[in-house]
C-alpha cells in the first residue's frame, strides 16, 4: 500500500509555489499553494501531479485534503524483501557446484524428492503428538509438474513447511562438519578422476538444485506460522532474499513448492515430462509417500460426424446423416510414479512368493519369473537388509557375464536409490 498524507486547511495554508483555491460551504475562500498543485484545476473533482494524487474532502467546520503518494520507492521495499548474505561455507559450496563438470546432473530430482519426503515424516512424526498441525491441508503426497514452453521444474509437498527463521537457518547456513567432509571429499574425488553422487551424502542436498537451475524459489507455509514466506536466489549470486507472501492465490494451506527457472542448456531435457517421470522411477520409487507427476495422457472418445454427401447427391442441411466415430484426444492429469513397495522392508516371513516374482518383473522390467532368490538381514557394523535373485535366462550379451562392473546390484539408502556402480567383488556367495 503507498503511504497516505493528510493535511487540514483552516484558515491559511503552509504550501508554496502555484496557487489554487477551495470554496469553503461558508463561502470562504483559501488559496493553495505549493509546487504539486496544477493551475485552474479547481480541487472539484481531485487530480494528480507530480505522481501525487489530491482529492478535497468536505467536513464540518473545515475542508483538508487528502494526498495519496504513490511513492514507488515505498513500493518496492515492500515488495523486495530482506536480504541475507549465506553463510561463507555455503558460498564455497554453491560456487564448486554452479562451475563444476559433475556428470550427474539429474540427481538434484532424487535429492529434492529426499527433502520432500523429509518434510512429510516430520510432519506426521509431530502430529502423533499435535494433531493440530495436520489441520485440513489434504494428504500427505508430493507433486511435481514440469513446464516446457517455461523452462520450470515445480516440486511442492505437503510436510512441515518452514518459518522466516527456520528459511535462513535451513537454506542459508549448513552444518560445518558436513560441509567440511563435503568439500574434502568432492577434492579428493576430481583428484582421483572420479565422479560420484556425493551430493545428498553430507547434508546439502537442496544446494544440487543449481546443478540444473539458474534461479530457484522456495514458497513455504508451516502450520506453526500464520505467514508464508518466499526464499529466492541464483546461481551466481552470494545472497538470497526472503519475503513474505500476501496474494491470495499464491497462498499455500501448508507446506513447501520449489521451482526451478531452468539454465539454457537443460531447460529441454529436465523439463519434459516423460523425462523427469523417468527419474522419480529410477531414484525415488519405492519413497513411502505418493509421487504425483504431471503427464500428457491420451484416452478414446466418441464422437458425432456429419456424413460427407455422395458426388452430385444434394442433401439438406438440416437432414445429412449423422455417424459416431472414435478419437484419440490428449489431456494431461497426474498420475503416481511410485506404486512399487520395498518388499525388502518388510520381514521375509510376510511376503508371499508371488510378491517377489511380481517385484521382479517391475523393478528389473524382466517378462520371466526368476530361477531363484533369497532374503535376507545383516547386522554387525554395517546393517543392510537385501533381496538377491538370480534370472530366468542367462544374458544375451556375453559382455555382460565378463564385465568386471555390474548394474545388477542396486544400493538404496532410506529407501532411495543412491548407486549401481560396483565392482565384480562386491559380493562373494560361498
Amino acid at each position: 500500500m503507498a503511504p497516505v498524507l493528510s493535511r487540514s486547511l483552516v484558515s491559511s495554508a503552509s504550501f508554496i509555489s502555484l496557487s489554487s483555491s477551495i470554496r469553503h460551504p461558508n463561502n470562504k475562500v483559501f488559496n493553495l499553494r505549493s509546487v504539486f498543485l496544477p493551475q485552474n484545476n479547481g480541487l472539484r473533482k481531485g487530480f494528480s501531479c507530480s505522481g501525487l494524487k489530491w482529492k478535497p474532502e468536505k467536513r464540518i467546520d473545515k475542508i483538508s485534503v487528502r494526498c495519496e503518494a504513490a511513492v514507488a520507492e515505498q513500493e518496492a521495499a515492500d515488495t523486495s524483501g530482506e536480504k541475507f548474505e549465506y553463510q561463507a561455507e555455503v558460498s564455497r559450496l554453491l560456487d564448486l557446484i554452479v562451475h563444476s563438470l559433475y556428470s550427474h546432473k539429474e540427481v538434484f530430482l532424487r535429492e529434492l524428492v529426499s527433502n520432500a519426503s523429509d518434510a512429510l515424516d516430520k510432519l506426521r512424526f509431530l502430529s502423533v503428538t499435535e494433531p493440530s498441525l495436520l489441520g485440513d491441508a489434504g494428504d500427505l503426497e508430493i507433486r511435481i509438474r514440469s513446464d516446457l514452453d517455461n523452462g520450470t521444474i515445480t516440486v511442492t509437498d505437503t510436510g512441515i513447511g518452514m518459518t522466516k527463521e527456520e528459511l535462513v537457518d535451513c537454506l542459508g547456513t549448513i552444518a560445518q562438519s558436513g560441509t567440511s567432509k563435503f568439500l574434502k571429499a568432492l577434492k579428493e574425488n576430481k583428484d582421483a578422476g572420479a565422479d560420484n553422487g556425493l551430493i545428498g551424502q553430507f547434508g546439502v542436498g537442496f544446494y544440487s538444485a543449481f546443478l540444473v537451475a539458474e534461479k530457484v524459489v522456495v514458497s513455504t507455509k508451516s502450520p506453526k506460522s500464520d505467514k508464508q514466506y518466499v526464499w529466492e536466489s541464483e546461481a551466481e549470486s552470494s545472497s538470497y532474499v526472503i519475503k513474505e507472501v500476501t496474494d491470495p492465490e499464491k497462498m499455500l494451506r501448508r507446506g513447501t513448492e520449489i521451482t526451478l527457472y531452468l539454465k539454457e542448456d537443460d531447460k529441454y531435457e529436465f523439463s519434459d515430462a516423460v523425462r523427469i517421470q523417468g527419474l522419480v522411477k529410477n531414484y525415488s520409487q519405492f519413497v513411502a509417500f505418493p509421487i504425483y507427476t504431471w503427464v500428457e495422457k491420451s484416452r478414446t472418445v466418441e464422437v458425432e460426424e456429419e456424413e460427407e454427401p455422395k458426388e452430385g447427391e444434394e442433401v439438406p442441411e438440416g437432414e445429412k446423416k449423422k455417424t459416431k466415430k472414435t478419437k484419440t484426444e490428449k489431456y494431461w492429469d497426474w498420475e503416481l510414479a511410485n506404486e512399487t513397495k520395498p518388499i525388502w522392508m518388510r520381514s521375509a516371513k510376510e511376503v508371499e512368493k508371488d510378491e517377489y516374482q511380481e517385484f521382479y518383473k517391475k523393478t528389473f522390467n524382466e517378462f520371466l519369473d526368476p530361477l531363484a532368490y533369497t532374503h535376507f538381514t545383516t547386522e554387525g557394523e554395517v546393517e543392510f537388509r537385501s533381496v538377491l535373485y538370480i534370472p530366468g535366462m542367462a544374458p544375451l550379451n556375453n559382455e555382460e557375464v565378463i564385465n568386471p562392473k555390474t548394474k545388477n546390484i542396486r544400493l538404496y539408502v532410506k529407501r532411495v536409490f543412491i548407486s549401481d556402480d560396483f565392482d565384480g567383488e562386491l559380493l562373494r556367495l560361498s
